[in-house]
């Protein structure tokens, strides 16, 4: 019987690349990147095969969409920010199987699911920021879910993530699940992001304040409240992909029966307008 033996949200800011290379952003987001290294330590000694990662660089219009195929290699460049990730290299094995199970099971729930195994279907940065830090500590193969959903519901990826344990359940794998996505993700108007240092800044305190308190329910395990205003937080807080990655991961962990508490590996910092943190969510 397989099982999900850990379970995270996660930054994928572009920043964490430029930060390995010269210029003014070189080891501004080391604490992020060692966020990543801690939690891939972790899921080699729990003994993870595969890392599932609900993508919020996935933008979806119609069904949710799984990214199966038996292997990912190529280089990438982010039509968003071509100047931020560009020509980055990857190669992963990935767990077709898995990924099929899941579309079968989240389609016979009521939630629309299809799995697809194409060369030419590449894996966005959600999937390729995370995996680039954590496959230096430990090497999984990869299975990528569309996390960026914009005719969905919360209840529907709610389904989703209650897939994801079923087939992972059903399986023989030891799975790492990623919500990867920020918190807050009100990115800086163009006009004003040089003047307001927008790398390293947040565009709203509101958000901010937001973001905080729902770090501070995580660690005290008060999930039930925080799902409760998921859907005005997502709104309100321009959450990343409308938070589908965090209400998938929810529905994977138990949803409002869950209530654990969390850990902050990497302190919350702006990036961007937005808010970031990683954050350990203990499976149950």
């Amino acid at each position: 019987m397989g099982e999900i033996v850990l379970a995270a949200k996660v930054t994928h800011v572009p920043t964490m690349l430029m930060s390995e290379q010269p210029g003014p952003v070189e080891g501004k987001r080391q604490p992020a990147i060692n966020g990543h290294y801690e939690i891939a330590r972790r899921a080699k000694a729990l003994g993870a095969t595969t890392a599932i990662v609900c993508d919020t660089h996935w933008v979806i219009n119609a069904g949710f969409h799984i990214n199966a195929n038996k292997r990912f290699e190529g280089l990438f460049t982010s039509n968003e920010f071509p100047h931020f990730i560009q020509n980055l290299p990857y190669a992963y094995e990935g767990n077709p199987e898995m990924g099929d199970a899941i579309a079968r099971e989240a389609t016979e729930r009521g939630a629309f699911t299809l799995a697809h195994h194409l060369d030419s279907l590449e894996l966005e940065y959600g999937t390729l920021v995370p995996m680039r830090f954590m496959s230096r500590e430990h090497d999984m193969k990869v299975v990528s879910v569309a996390a960026w959903c914009t005719v969905h519901g919360h209840d529907e990826s709610r389904i989703v993530g209650e897939a994801i344990r079923a087939a992972v359940e059903a399986s023989d794998e030891k799975v790492l699940l990623l919500a990867s996505g920020s918190l807050s993700h009100k990115i800086w108007a163009n006009k004003d992001y040089a003047a307001n240092n927008g790398t390293f800044t947040i565009s709203s305190e509101f958000n901010r304040q937001v973001d905080l308190h729902v770090l501070d329910m995580w660690q005290r395990g008060d999930h039930a409240t925080f799902l409760k205003m998921l859907p005005e937080y997502a709104d309100h807080c321009c959450g990343e992909g409308s938070m589908h990655d965090t209400a998938m991961l929810y529905g994977a962990l138990g949803w409002d029966s869950y209530t654990a508490e969390c850990e902050v590996v990497t302190d919350y910092f702006p990036s961007s307008g937005t808010g970031q943190t990683n954050v350990i969510f203990p499976v149950q």
